[in-house]
């Protein structure tokens, strides 16, 4: 599949692209090589190549679910407004 120079210029005028005629061309040029690689690609066999997500096998390394800081709750409370239990008290925003 190829693309023409009037196709260059339908998509530039939808895109709102003002393209010069050495523009369009360099374009034309780009996009062409570009559809010339994906044709190269579609005509390799991948029958029995399971799908990646990622082309390296990455792990992703994750810290230890530990806790690191000490409960401050009833430092940061005793500042607040209003709090009962263990929980900040706020005016009713929904009726």
């Amino acid at each position: 599949m190829s693309l023409t120079s009037d196709d260059v210029k339908r998509v530039a005028k939808l895109a709102r692209l003002g393209l010069t005629e050495a523009e369009t061309t360099e374009t034309l040029t780009q996009l062409n090589s570009i559809l010339g690689l994906v044709d190269q690609m579609q005509q390799i066999d991948t029958n029995g190549v399971a799908p990646l997500a990622h082309p390296l096998e990455l792990k992703q390394t994750l810290r230890a679910d530990a806790v690191t800081e000490t409960n401050q709750r009833d430092k940061f409370q005793a500042i607040a407004p209003q709090a009962d239990q263990g929980l900040y008290l706020v005016p009713r925003v929904v009726e």
